[in-house]
């Protein structure tokens, strides 16, 4: 990599966890993210779990969500994310679904854990044969459920993804 890029990259961290220390001090979570797309800020996310009173409003998915409407499309395959932690599976499953090919980040897993932000749980239990999971699954009406699923494979004008 060549000096110019790796300023650059820091830059992107840099505004990364200027994002999740003003989400903190906004009484937020302490993480934060950005999308880049040709070296640009496209996307920025913050923390805002107990703010929003979502779950899903990880700082990771916030800038996703922001890229792809700055972008006006749903793939970001030629975008990168900088997070300031190693993303949770919630926020790794996004980025695989919106096909970011590079993720950087600063703090690990286990950082995020010695806070109390402990991913291994769902980690373990993604690995657990379905009916031995905390949540409890209960599979109905699958052939009901089907009707869709046919729709999808038979509709000659769909947009994969």
């Amino acid at each position: 990599m060549n000096e110019h890029r790796i300023a650059k990259d820091e830059e992107f961290m840099r505004e990364a966890i200027r994002l999740a220390i003003e989400s903190v001090e906004k009484d937020g979570g302490p993480f934060g993210a950005v999308i880049v797309h040709d070296r640009n800020i496209v996307g920025r996310g913050a923390n805002c779990v107990t703010a929003a009173n979502d779950p899903t409003a990880h700082a990771e998915i916030v800038a996703i969500r922001q890229a792809c409407a700055n972008l006006d499309t749903f793939l970001l395959d030629d975008c990168e994310c900088y997070a300031t932690a190693e993303p949770c599976p919630m926020c790794l499953g996004a980025l695989y679904w919106a096909r970011i090919p590079r993720v950087y980040y600063g703090c690990s897993s286990r950082d995020a854990q010695d806070i109390g932000f402990d991913d291994t749980r769902i980690y373990r239990e993604l690995c657990i044969p379905i009916p031995q999971r905390d949540i409890r699954m209960h599979q109905m009406l699958r052939k009901e459920a089907l009707s869709a699923f046919r729709l999808w494979r038979e509709k000659s004008d769909k947009i994969p993804y």
